[in-house]
C-alpha cells in the first residue's frame, strides 16, 4: 500500500510540467461521490469521495507514480488540472506487481473553488498522471492528464424554512404556514431567496411517522411561500422540494402545532 500525503496532492497539479508524453498508465472504474450529485453550500469543505483500477508500465512500481483526479469544465483538461476541483489525497493498494486500486478524496471549499453560481453544472473527470524514473523522486519520465473518464454534477445547497401559526389553534381553525425556499450562491457566499420553485406543504399526524402532501405552492420573486389549511388534529408541518440540474434538493424541520 503507497500513500500520498493531502499537501503533495493539492499541489501537484499546479507544478509546471515538465513533459508531456504518453505515460502508460491506464485508469478504469472511476468512482466519485459514490456515484451522486456533490452538493455544496457556502462555507463547508467538502470532500468527495473517489476511487479507481490503475495500471501501469512493466519495470515501474505504484511508488514511480503519482496519480491525482480532478474536475473541470468550460476550460481544457490541461488548464483544469491547475484551476479545477482537485485531490485532496489518494491511497494506493497495490494487488499486482502492475495494478492497484486508488481510493482518496476530492477537496473543495466554495470560497475559492467555486467562483459563481455558473459552476453549478456538469464537470468532467480525469486524471493528472506522472511517471518517475524507477526509484527517483526528481526525474520526471512522462506526464499526461487522462480524460474520458466520466462526468458528476456539482449543485448549489438548498434550504427550506417553515413556520406554521397561530400555535396553538382552535380545532377547524385557519392555520396560516409560511417559509422560505434558499439556495448557496457561490459569488456572493451567501444563501439567496430561490425564485418560483414548487414546494411541497406536508402534515404529518402527531403519533405517526409518515408525511402526506397538502397542497403545492409556488415561491414568489424571493423564495417565500405562504398558504393556508384547515387544522384539524395536533401534528407536524413542512415544506420539501426535490433536487434539480443545478441545485439539492431541502426539507424543513417540521413545525409542531397545538390543535385545541
Amino acid at each position: 500500500m503507497a500513500a500520498l500525503a493531502g499537501a503533495l496532492a493539492l499541489g501537484v497539479c499546479t507544478a509546471t510540467p515538465a513533459q508531456a508524453a504518453d505515460t502508460g498508465v491506464t485508469v478504469s472504474k472511476m468512482v466519485v461521490n459514490k456515484g451522486k450529485p456533490i452538493i455544496v453550500g457556502v462555507s463547508e469543505e467538502k470532500y468527495p469521495g473517489v476511487s479507481f483500477r490503475m495500471t501501469w508500465p512493466a519495470g515501474y512500481s505504484s511508488g514511480d507514480i503519482t496519480a491525482f483526479p480532478y474536475l473541470y469544465h468550460d476550460t481544457t483538461a490541461a488548464k483544469g488540472a491547475e484551476s479545477g476541483i482537485r485531490t485532496g489525497h489518494v491511497i494506493y493498494y497495490d494487488d499486482t506487481p502492475g495494478s492497484a486500486n486508488v481510493e482518496g478524496d476530492l477537496y473543495i471549499d466554495p470560497r475559492w473553488t467555486l467562483d459563481s453560481t455558473k459552476d453549478a453544472t456538469t464537470w468532467k473527470i480525469a486524471v493528472n498522471v506522472r511517471l518517475w524514473a524507477p526509484g527517483s523522486e526528481t526525474r520526471l519520465k512522462a506526464e499526461e492528464n487522462l480524460t474520458g473518464l466520466g462526468t458528476v454534477q456539482v449543485k448549489r445547497a438548498a434550504r427550506a424554512t417553515v413556520n406554521a401559526s397561530p400555535e396553538p389553534v382552535a380545532k377547524n381553525g385557519t392555520l396560516t404556514v409560511t417559509g422560505k425556499l434558499t439556495r448557496a450562491d457561490w459569488g456572493k457566499e451567501a444563501y439567496v431567496g430561490y425564485p418560483d420553485k414548487l414546494a411541497k406543504l406536508q402534515f404529518r399526524k402527531a403519533g405517526t411517522s409518515a408525511y402526506t402532501t397538502v397542497k403545492t405552492v409556488r415561491a414568489n420573486s424571493t423564495g417565500s411561500l405562504k398558504t393556508t389549511v384547515k387544522a384539524t388534529v395536533d401534528g407536524y408541518w413542512r415544506w420539501t422540494f426535490g433536487e434539480t440540474s443545478t441545485t439539492g434538493g431541502a426539507t424543513a424541520a417540521g413545525d409542531y402545532v397545538d390543535v385545541r
